[in-house]
C-alpha cells in the first residue's frame, strides 16, 4: 500500500480532568523525525507517544501537538499533618517560655508553615490513558489520510509509467531504420576514401560506430525499470527510497540513450522521458 508522507489529522475529547486535543502534521523527510509539544501535566507521556507514532509511521517529519484544557477545579483536597502541628506546638511553647513577652501565634500563620498543609495530588493515570487512546484514534485518521493521498500518487505514477513505456517502444521500433540510415550514410562518406583505406578498414569503422550507437541494452533496461516500478507500487511496505533509487536509474538510461544516438526524434523522446521521470521523482519524494 502506497502511503503519502504529507497529511494532517486532529481529534479532541472531553474527560473528567478536562479537554484533550491532538493535532498531527507530517511532511516528507528522509527518515522518521518526531517533534512533540506536550503540556506540563502530560510530559510523562513523551516516551510512550514516540513509541506509538514510531509503530504506525516509518518516514516523514511528524509534528505531534497535544493541548489540554483543565476542568474547573473544585475545592482543593487538603489535609493537615497532625504530627507536624504537634511538633510545631512544642517548639512554639519552648520559644514562648524563653521570651519575656511573646506574641500570640495565629492558626493561619501555622497553616502557612511548610509541611503543615498537605495537598493530595489527583491520580493522573486515567488522563494519561485517555490521551494515549485519543492519540491512537488520531493516528488512525492520519494513516487513512496518507493512504488516500498515496492512492492518488500511485495513479499518477502509473499513468506516467504508461507514457514512458509507450515512448520506449517507439524508440525500439525506430532504432532499426535509424541504424540502417546511419550505416548507409557512413558507407557513402567512407566510400569516397575507400581507395585510401587499408583492406577491411571500412568494415571495421562501420562495426565500431555501430557498436557505439547500440542502445538496445539501454532500451531494455528502461523497460525493465518501468516494470520494477509497477511491481514496487504493489508492495505492502514503505517503498519511497526504493522508488527514488529507480528514478535515478531511469534518468541515467534516458541520458545514455540521448548521448549515444544522434537523431532529432530520439533526442526528443529522451527529453520527454526525462520530463516524465522528473515528474515521477517529485511524486516519489512524498511517498513513505
Amino acid at each position: 500500500m502506497i502511503l503519502s508522507m504529507t497529511s494532517f489529522a486532529h481529534r479532541e475529547q472531553a474527560t473528567d480532568f478536562g479537554g484533550l486535543r491532538w493535532e498531527l502534521r507530517s511532511v516528507n523527510h528522509r527518515y522518521l523525525d518526531i517533534s512533540l509539544r506536550l503540556p506540563d501535566e502530560l510530559r510523562g507521556l513523551e516516551q510512550k507517544v514516540r513509541e506509538r507514532v514510531g509503530q504506525r509511521l516509518k518516514r516523514g517529519k511528524v509534528e505531534c501537538s497535544l493541548r489540554f484544557q483543565a476542568a474547573a477545579e473544585e475545592s482543593p483536597d487538603l489535609a493537615v499533618d497532625a504530627e507536624a502541628v504537634k511538633r510545631l506546638s512544642k517548639v512554639l511553647d519552648e520559644i514562648s517560655r524563653r521570651l519575656s513577652n511573646p506574641a500570640r501565634v495565629s492558626p493561619i500563620e501555622v497553616l502557612n508553615l511548610p509541611g503543615v498543609i498537605q495537598r493530595r495530588e489527583p491520580d493522573l493515570e486515567p488522563l494519561y490513558q485517555a490521551a494515549l487512546e485519543l492519540l491512537e484514534e488520531t493516528l488512525d485518521d492520519m494513516v487513512d489520510s496518507r493512504a488516500r493521498e498515496g492512492d492518488k500518487l500511485k495513479t499518477l505514477i502509473e499513468q506516467r509509467c504508461d507514457t514512458i513505456g509507450e515512448l520506449v517502444e517507439q524508440a525500439r521500433e525506430r532504432l532499426p531504420a535509424l541504424r540502417l540510415a546511419l550505416r548507409r550514410k557512413l558507407e557513402e562518406r567512407l566510400g569516397e576514401l575507400a581507395e585510401q583505406l587499408e583492406p577491411g578498414r571500412l568494415e571495421q569503422e562501420i562495426a565500431l560506430l555501430a557498436q557505439k550507437m547500440d542502445v538496445d541494452e539501454e532500451v531494455d533496461r528502461l523497460s525493465g525499470h518501468v516494470q520494477e516500478v509497477r511491481h514496487i507500487l504493489e508492495r505492502e511496505e514503505p517503498v519511497g527510497r526504493r522508488l527514488d533509487f529507480l528514478m535515478q536509474e531511469l534518468n541515467r538510461e534516458a541520458n545514455t540513450l540521448a548521448s549515444k544516438f544522434i537523431d532529432a526524434e530520439v533526442t526528443r523522446m529522451s527529453v520527454d522521458l526525462k520530463v516524465l521521470i522528473e515528474q515521477i521523482r517529485e511524486q516519489v519524494q512524498n511517498i513513505e
